[in-house]
């Protein structure tokens, strides 16, 4: 007997492949018939009018640390995704010492935009080895779960305070390959890291990974080849490719035999020649005969920034210093004029693309206030409202943050981000079916005050397919769930086959999308999160066991906390993905 049939769906497999329709007939975990069913079941449930998918596949999260006090992982969850990728950018936070915990978590808070009480009050931090952090999780995760190996992590764990602002010894580096084979041959999913400008401690400084050097890097890489099923991820930063970072990751997945996928490339209609020098990477790479994927941001994020964390700000030249001092020194400093002159001499003196966006103060939008004297400024731009009291639009934004205690969240007028015309579309759809690229980039788990790129899946069937027609759902389907599980060698996931796991989304394709953004305090300590419901999503299944039903969790927890090779198959330079 079967535990489950879904009945009269339109099934799109993943594959491409036409849609058509069939029955699922699911038992242990597993899909057993595809087509028509007519062996008995203890549940049927009807799909008519519906499609019927693989859940979606999302390789870039955070949800490191989430896991421990939402083990849903919302809101990804309610978006359809069925299986996750955590550990990125160099940020696990396995394997662990004390010592490396207390580094780690604000760390955390200010680099990836997790709030320390959070961190605090919702992670027990009580682990040492990568699998003892894994065997904490198994059996309480509602969806699939794997981590990579974090670089900033292993080098914090070994190299104690040295692991900022220094090289590795030899003996040090011995130790951090010592560790990084024992975190992989307990399950790690492979190894991450960053060299990205954007990445700073709660000290202000380059996180851990930024201080190695080439050697290290290619080192670490070089251990993953040892073990089957894993894989390499890394974040080169935001500035223009050079000849001289295209042959570092082409280096790093030659060294690891793996493709190396890295996070992000933002499209619009405007920025075309920005986004082939960055592609150009992976001619590059296939070239000397390594692999080097792009994720792809495939929304217009809606982006807020603050004068607490510093994030972005802390890229326009001569800031990262001002973010290195205790808040109270921060508000001290703007509140004086020659203080707050020396800030902005130094945003003026940017000549980067990216600094000078960011620094762009009169564009800047005023998206979140707290003081009850800014209320008048909510949604509004900050040069509009400068030119109609007759201030500075500098003087004007350091007034209404320093009156929010640096709480105010701001909306930069960086290129792309609110950017929702059909050029964009165009181009963004464009982008996505380049070989070179992968849907992707979401971030969940990560940044919760500041993006709202976790609704990746829904808004691609939403606006890419329904409303602007760049891509057939088949294809889209194949881009969020078979294109991402193949490149991490995921068994059994990914598709709709018989004998795969029923890792499944039954949708509505004339109504799925994302519902408005919002705040939603539901954090450990009350902290607040950038959420939004999904519309569209009837049910999500996790290994045959219903996880959603409508946008309400369902309570269980069928979900698996994934290990490298007992859960994955080796991809190598061999195996080219392919679209």
């Amino acid at each position: 007997m079967l535990d489950l049939i879904i009945k009269n769906g339109i099934v799109v497999d993943g594959t491409g492949a036409p849609q058509c329709s069939a029955d699922i007939g699911i038992a242990n975990g597993k899909i057993r018939v595809l087509g028509k069913c007519d062996v008995a079941a203890k549940q049927t449930l009807d799909a008519a009018g519906l499609v019927v998918a693989p859940g979606f596949v999302d390789i870039h999260t955070h949800y490191d640390a989430q896991v421990f006090w939402d083990p849903n992982l919302t809101p990804s969850s309610n978006h359809g995704v069925t299986t996750v990728i955590g550990g990125n950018c160099g940020f696990s936070i396995a394997p662990l010492t004390p010592e490396a915990g207390a580094y780690l978590m604000p760390m955390l808070a200010r680099v990836e935009g997790m709030p320390l009480e959070s961190l605090q009050r919702g992670v027990p931090w009580n682990w040492r080895s990568f699998a003892d952090y894994l065997h904490l999780l198994d059996g309480k995760v509602a969806i699939n779960a794997g981590f990579m190996v974090g670089h900033s992590a292993l080098r914090r764990v070994v190299m104690n305070e040295r692991a900022v602002g220094h090289e590795a010894t030899s003996a040090e580096l011995s130790a951090m390959t010592s560790l990084l084979r024992q975190s992989l041959s307990e399950g790690g999913m492979g190894f991450s890291s960053t060299i990205s400008s954007s990445h700073n401690d709660a000290d202000g400084n380059p996180v851990p990974s930024r201080h190695a050097s080439r050697e290290e890097l290619l080192t670490l890489a070089g251990v993953v080849r040892e073990f089957p099923g894993t894989a390499l991820e890394f974040l080169p930063g935001p500035e223009l490719f050079d000849d001289t970072k295209k042959q570092l990751m082409t280096d790093l997945s030659l060294a690891a035999n793996r493709p190396l996928n890295w996070n992000a490339i933002g499209v619009t209609a405007s920025n075309g020649s920005y986004v082939a020098a960055q592609l150009s990477a992976t001619d590059y790479a296939r070239a000397r005969g390594a692999e080097v994927i792009a994720l792809t941001v495939p929304d217009s994020t809606t982006l807020r920034i603050n004068l607490i964390s510093g994030f972005l700000f802390d890229m326009v030249n001569g800031w990262a210093e001002f973010f290195r001092v205790p808040l109270e020194e921060r508000r001290r400093r703007l509140a004086d004029p020659q203080g707050r002159r020396r800030l902005y001499e130094s945003a003026r003196a940017d000549t980067s693309h990216l600094g000078r966006q960011i620094s762009n103060f009169s564009r800047m939008r005023v998206e979140e206030t707290f003081a009850p004297a800014n209320r008048a400024y909510a949604d509004k731009v900050v040069g509009e409202v400068a030119q109609e009291s007759g201030k500075d639009p500098f003087d004007l934004f350091c007034e209404i943050a320093l009156a929010d205690e640096l709480r105010t969240s701001f909306g930069p007028n960086i290129e792309g981000t609110g950017d929702d015309s059909a050029a964009t579309w165009k181009a963004k759809g464009s982008v996505w079916l380049d070989d070179r690229t992968l849907i992707g980039a979401s971030d969940a788990g990560a940044h919760l005050d500041m993006i709202d790129t976790f609704a990746i899946p829904t808004r691609v069937l939403q606006k890419g397919v329904r409303q602007h027609g760049l891509l057939s759902l088949e294809e889209a389907v194949r881009q969020l769930s078979d294109l991402p599980a193949r490149l991490y060698g995921l068994r059994g996931r990914g598709r709709i086959a018989e004998g795969w796991q029923a890792d499944i989304v039954i949708f509505d394709p004339k109504h799925i999308g994302c519902r408005p953004i919002h705040m939603q305090f539901d954090l450990p300590g009350g902290a607040g999160r950038i959420y939004a419901e999904a519309d569209g999503i009837a049910h999500v299944l996790v290994n045959g066991v219903e996880v959603v039903n409508g946008q309400q969790p369902t309570g269980r927890f069928p979900g698996t906390v994934l290990r490298s090779g007992r859960d994955t198959e080796t991809v190598d330079l061999s195996k080219r993905r392919t679209h």
